[in-house]
């Protein structure tokens, strides 16, 4: 077979051990669906399986908070729950969520965020931005008047503070989805790849209305924005060199599978997000990856029972309507928080060798009378 060339050795090493570096740094590089690492199937791992549905209900509370100037309530729960990862047994679940009930002192004004951290400091980003960001909402004199450019204003200073903390955000940083009720209107703040979902009922269905929109490179806008930042927009086959990267069509999230199109430094193997808005990634927001929300409001009206907010985790097996259907079947938010869950990660393991973290907030609508409802998006 003859000698192997040492300068090609060489490289090979330094070109292995770069991405391992990366790979320990950004978490998993290849991102949430790392399909080339897929197991065939789970055969013997049902034991296995069993020691990790502990950590299922981490978090479980239910509350009932008022909203007195249109005289309804809000009934709520939150459950997270850390993911499994068999190759890092002791990872920390990097979700982290905030309810703040009665912002500035107002008992009409309520918020709940799910933060959704990544990269090997991603716990410590999105424990960070949780705190500040609903503290730097609260202390903002302009919040009633215009919660949308309150809304921005926080996310963008979240974000240097983020960066002026001690914590090393440039390769790691968290995603965020915010709601905020502000007597019958919410306002639904957007940074990255978590959902927000409003369920509306339509004679006998119910049916999900998305308040957010995934930032993804999937999304035309949001692809040509970071190309015009400087970013290569490619999945994780094209810059190995398996496909094509002249070819920018990569379908859809539904069918895109664990090949995903990411953003990366010109002519380099970083940092690979497949989001394309974030809080912290101060190396990836060279590339366009930014903090600034997308903001939607919408009136709140006898017709909307329920909205969800919830981590990837939930979403990257379940669609928005599939969580509504679950949720409509059952009368208290905790049961409905633990099924999607439990169904999330069933899911996760039939398609992949781990799962994500999964973080829910469900906040059921009480007695809200009124019948007309406007939406907009910022």
């Amino acid at each position: 077979m003859g000698l192997v060339n040492p300068r090609f050795l060489s490289e090979l090493v330094s070109n292995i051990s770069r991405v391992l570096k990366l790979h320990a740094k950004m978490g998993c590089v290849f991102g949430k669906c790392c399909s080339r690492f897929r197991r065939s199937s789970f055969g013997d791992n049902n034991e296995e399986l069993g020691v990790q549905n502990k950590h299922i209900l981490a978090n479980r509370l239910l509350e009932i908070v008022n909203v007195p100037s249109h005289n309804f309530r809000l009934e709520y729960s939150v459950l997270t729950q850390r993911g499994y990862y068999p190759e890092t047994p002791g990872k920390e679940n990097q979700d982290s969520y905030c309810i703040r009930t009665n912002i500035q002192g107002n008992p009409d004004v309520h918020f709940f965020g799910v933060f959704d951290g990544h990269g090997q400091f991603g716990t410590e980003c999105s424990n960070f931005v949780k705190d500040r960001l609903v503290n730097i909402l609260s202390n903002d004199a302009v919040l009633l008047d215009d919660p949308v450019m309150a809304y921005s204003a926080a996310f963008l200073a979240a974000n240097d503070e983020l960066h002026n903390s001690d914590i090393d955000d440039a390769m790691s940083g968290t995603t965020a989805i915010t709601a905020l009720v502000v007597g019958d209107e919410l306002y639904v703040a957007n940074v990255g790849d978590s959902r927000a979902v409003l369920a509306v009922k339509e004679g006998n269905k119910v049916l999900a209305q998305d308040l957010s929109c995934d930032q993804t490179p999937f999304r035309a806008d949001e692809c040509q924005r970071v190309k015009l930042c400087g970013a290569r927009v490619l999945s994780t086959d094209q810059v190995e060199g398996l496909k094509d990267p002249g070819i920018q069509s990569w379908g859809d999230e539904e069918t895109a599978g664990g090949d995903p199109p990411r953003l990366w430094v010109q002519d380099e193997m970083y940092p690979g997000t497949a989001f394309t808005r974030s809080v912290g990634d101060g190396l990836a927001e060279k590339i366009g990856v930014v903090a600034d929300p997308e903001v939607s409001m919408i009136q709140l009206t006898a017709k909307h029972p329920f909205f969800v907010v919830a981590s990837d985790g939930v979403f990257d097996f379940l669609p928005s309507q599939t969580v509504v259907d679950m949720v409509t079947k059952y009368a208290d938010p905790r049961d409905a928080c633990s099924t999607i869950a439990a169904e999330s990660y069933k899911l996760w393991l039939e398609h992949e060798n781990r799962t994500d973290d999964i973080t829910i907030i469900l906040v059921q609508i009480k007695d809200l009378t009124n019948s007309d409802s406007i939406l907009y998006y910022k």
